[in-house]
């Protein structure tokens, strides 16, 4: 690596860091002074406040990634710019995509990270910090879990397994319901190919299934059925797992998860998800190649000042968000693919931002 590219790179990073820490104190300190009495009312020492914040260190960083990656680029290119090296640089012939050219890797690493960060890191900080807040201060204790496409649920007197593929209703496919005696022996096994819930008459319909009762000797009774109705002593809201528990997914988890869903409205919504999740990750890449120009631009028009590269960097920040933002719910609504909405900002503000480069360069 050439001496001016690692001591470019090396600007970039060391702004990185110093934004990043900048970003991530204001964050805590308003998060610390909103959540710190619910701590205390909950009784919970002060360690465990202190282990909650430290956790939540990823997931704000993760928030607020296409943000340093833009910022780090605009400040390192802006400070070059400020203190005429830049002007420097191109009077010795070196051309503007040369210069530019660290900033973009340093940009695209830390992108890549963001992504090691969001299949390795997140799912175990955000579960940690999702069992400490809801369970542990709000007392919101999950209700059932969701393993591989099937749901688990123990209630009063049995246990419950059944996959859920409309989950905006109350009809479960490859239903269970078994109870145990004190020896750990099935007392009770009904299996059904589908499970209603009828709300008019508080029971439960089981569809297409057999239930097998233990006798004193040991033996079992079976019997098969089309259509049955029974009471049991839950019902489906006992089985909704909290809706915070799928930003505990990993990005393969979230893919996976596609695959489970059978309606074509939901494994839309799933597609729209995924895509989501892994553009974001990628929004501070193109931010980063038009932050650059805008900052050029900025100063040719109104002098070597940061305080208007910064903000106008930040406005830019902020677009994308909302223009993002948009997309994805009406990817989620089933308006426009997912993968339309996923890539179309990245397309937009990347072909700018290489455009508007390429004039500074002339």
């Amino acid at each position: 690596m050439k001496l001016l590219d690692r001591y470019l790179l090396g600007q970039f990073i060391r702004y990185f860091f110093t934004v990043n820490v900048g970003f991530v104190a204001i964050y805590l300190l308003v998060d610390f002074f909103e959540k710190i009495d619910n701590f205390s009312r909950a009784g919970k020492p002060f360690l465990l406040a202190m282990k909650f914040f430290l956790l939540n260190i990823p997931f704000i960083i993760d928030q607020i990634g296409p943000v340093l990656v833009l910022l780090s680029g605009v400040i390192t290119l802006g400070i070059l710019n400020h203190t005429r090296e830049l002007n420097a640089l191109k009077a010795g012939g070196i051309p503007l995509k040369t210069i530019i050219m660290p900033l973009v890797i340093g940009g695209f690493c830390l992108t890549l990270l963001f992504l090691a960060a969001a299949q390795f890191l997140l799912p175990k900080t955000i579960s940690a910090t999702n069992n400490i807040w809801y369970e542990q201060i709000k007392g919101k204790v999950p209700l059932g879990i969701h393993r591989n496409g099937r749901y688990y649920y123990k209630g009063k007197e049995g246990f419950y397994s059944f996959e859920w593929p409309h989950t905006g209703r109350y009809t479960f496919k490859n239903f269970s319901y078994s109870c145990w005696d004190d020896k750990y022996n099935i007392r009770t096994l009904i299996s059904a190919e589908w499970a209603d819930w009828s709300e008019k008459r508080k029971e439960w319909i089981v569809k297409e299934g057999q239930i097998q009762v233990a006798n004193e000797d040991g033996t079992y009774k079976v019997r098969n059925f089309k259509y049955w109705q029974i009471a049991l002593p839950e019902h489906p809201e006992s089985f909704l797992v909290p809706e915070y528990q799928s930003a505990e997914l990993s990005l393969t988890g979230l893919f996976l998860d596609i695959f489970k869903k059978e309606s074509s409205h939901e494994k839309q919504r799933a597609w729209a998800e995924f895509f989501s999740r892994v553009s974001y990750i990628f929004l501070g890449f193109p931010l980063l190649l038009l932050g650059m120009p805008i900052l050029l631009i900025s100063y040719q028009k109104w002098g070597r000042d940061l305080s208007i590269a910064i903000p106008a960097s930040c406005g830019l920040a902020f677009i994308a968000w909302g223009a993002w933002g948009a997309l994805q719910s009406l990817a989620r609504a089933d308006y426009i693919p997912p993968f339309f909405a996923a890539i179309v900002i990245h397309i937009i503000f990347a072909g700018l931002g290489i455009y508007l480069l390429r004039r500074q360069d002339q």
